[in-house]
């Protein structure tokens, strides 16, 4: 679930089979022969750069999200300060390095996932704890910003279904870091993830509201009133394993399931800002993964997987399906790369 069993049965798979792998060695260019071949890839290591030749190359190392100049330029300067959830070593070089060679830009370069996490978290996420970092029970309370105004329905959808979009609404927020407020009669249903962090708790939401980093007290407090006016009792169909349709009505914006009173002391609080975990912008592939050229012809002998296929996902982005695409278009870059390789050789 946190990446660490999924990473170490892939070394060990990698160490099983015999494949070479070179730590510290950055790639910084792609490779061609004389007919345009993809034909290696130039390095940077400790002992400077050097050539590692192949009959064809398969671009797997991710988009652009730990690079803030990337992040800035394409997706906008609040994401530009984001913390990131993952490794800070995807700079979007295999991005650069394909483009290089007249790759095609594909896929909505100007999004990306970013999921609500601890703000108390650093720059970069702790690498086996960084899934630990998720704030995803808000559709059980409400969520303000530092103007002590609520910006999205958190009932909108289950948590795995507007996580991501979330996520980057709260980098728009000012300060990129809003509230996930509860009360008891929901406190059992937070993820156990929340025990990464202590939450600020009071008998009341004023006495709450007091303790938070908000500009706009008043506004807050105003806001849960607003919220507990139109919101119903927990007595009155609420069921957190289903849309349960409870909602409120005449606020902006409304939350339409899940919408019960804050009403059962204490209440918590818990900080929360946008992680980005992987950018939506890549290259475009054919049905082989081969990398199309920006004349829409393939780069023969060159390939791309995972976070480098552009166009998978657009604006948001449903639970797991960039492991789903990954482990399957990896399948076919694999595949594909060792037809031709066996080709080359028969």
């Amino acid at each position: 679930h946190e990446g660490v069993g999924l990473s170490r049965s892939w070394f060990a798979t990698a160490e099983k089979m015999g494949i070479e792998i070179r730590y510290g060695a950055a790639a910084t260019a792609i490779l061609q022969n004389e007919k345009g071949h993809a034909s290696g890839v130039r390095v940077r290591d400790d002992d400077g750069l050097q050539e590692i030749h192949g009959r064809a190359v398969i671009l797997g190392c991710g988009g652009f999200e730990a690079n803030v100049q990337m992040r800035t330029q394409h997706i906008g300067p609040l994401v530009g300060s984001a913390k990131v959830r993952g490794t800070p070593h995807n700079q979007g070089d295999g991005l650069r390095m394909a483009l290089a060679i007249g790759a095609m830009p594909w896929g909505q370069w100007s999004g990306c996932h970013a999921t609500p996490i601890s703000a108390d978290w650093g720059n970069f996420a702790p690498r086996e704890l960084t899934d630990r970092s998720n704030r995803l029970s808000y559709i059980y309370g409400v969520m303000i910003n530092r103007r002590g105004r609520r910006f999205v329905d958190e009932g909108e959808d289950g948590a795995h279904f507007t996580y991501a979009k979330f996520g980057r609404a709260i980098l728009a927020e000012p300060g990129a870091k809003v509230y996930q407020i509860f009360d008891s009669q929901v406190a059992h249903l937070l993820e156990p993830r929340y025990a990464t962090s202590e939450p600020i708790t009071a008998d009341t939401p004023e006495d709450l509201v007091a303790q938070l980093d908000i500009d706009d007290k008043d506004r807050a407090i105003l806001t849960l009133h607003e919220y507990n006016a139109a919101a119903k009792h927990a007595t009155d169909g609420f069921d957190p394993t289903r849309l349960d349709g409870i909602a409120t009505r005449g606020l902006s914006p409304e939350k339409t399931n899940w919408a019960i009173k804050l009403e059962k002391p204490p209440f918590y609080a818990y900080s929360a800002t946008g992680g980005i975990t992987f950018t939506f912008g890549g290259l475009r592939v054919d049905e082989n993964t081969q990398v199309i050229g920006t004349d829409w012809r393939p780069i023969p002998g060159l390939f791309a997987c995972g976070e480098m296929i552009g166009g998978l996902f657009y604006d948001n982005y449903p639970a797991g399906t960039g492991l789903v695409s990954g482990a399957t278009f990896g399948r076919i870059a694999g595949r594909s790369a060792a037809t031709l390789q066996q080709g080359a050789s028969a």
